[in-house]
């Protein structure tokens, strides 16, 4: 999915080279005429029509690609940023509270799903996290589900 601005900056790449090579040419030009003429009176035709507008072509072909390369990225974030927005808020389980963290309360335990450890509600593991659900008693007390390393939970699951 390219953006209508994307296409439009690659004419500016495109005139950058150009130019660049265009100011390349000019300026081996000049410097092959210079080299063949002994005095700096013959020497100077050679720098005013080749090698200093060679230059300027190199300076303007720079800064063309600098600018169409910055355009590129401001493209690519645009299109990035368009895809965030429209991506919308995560599916929630139905209840209107998508996204929300459980409450924290004192004692609670909670575990993810698919985890193998048991946390309290304000460890940092979990704090936060929308698909944190209650220990159930059973998973602990069959061994499947360990302690918390970091928030070094009680045993008891109340």
């Amino acid at each position: 999915m390219r953006t209508n601005r994307l296409r439009t900056v690659h004419p500016v790449l495109w005139a950058g080279w150009a130019a660049v090579a265009a100011g390349a040419v000019l300026c081996v030009v000049g410097w092959y005429g210079v080299s063949g003429e002994r005095f700096a009176e013959r020497q100077l035709p050679y720098l005013a029509s080749c090698t200093i507008p060679g230059a300027a072509l190199i300076v303007s072909g720079a800064v063309l690609l600098a600018h169409g390369r910055g355009s590129i990225a401001a493209a690519r974030v645009e299109e990035l940023y368009g895809l965030l927005v429209t991506a919308g808020p995560a599916e929630g389980d139905g209840t209107g509270h998508a996204g929300l963290a459980p409450l924290a309360v004192s004692g609670e335990l909670l575990m993810v799903p698919g985890g193998t450890l048991w946390h309290r509600a304000d460890c940092p593991l979990v704090a936060g996290k929308a698909e944190a659900v209650p220990v159930d008693s059973g998973l602990v007390a069959s061994g499947e589900l360990g302690p918390c390393p970091i928030c070094e939970p009680a045993e008891e699951t109340g």
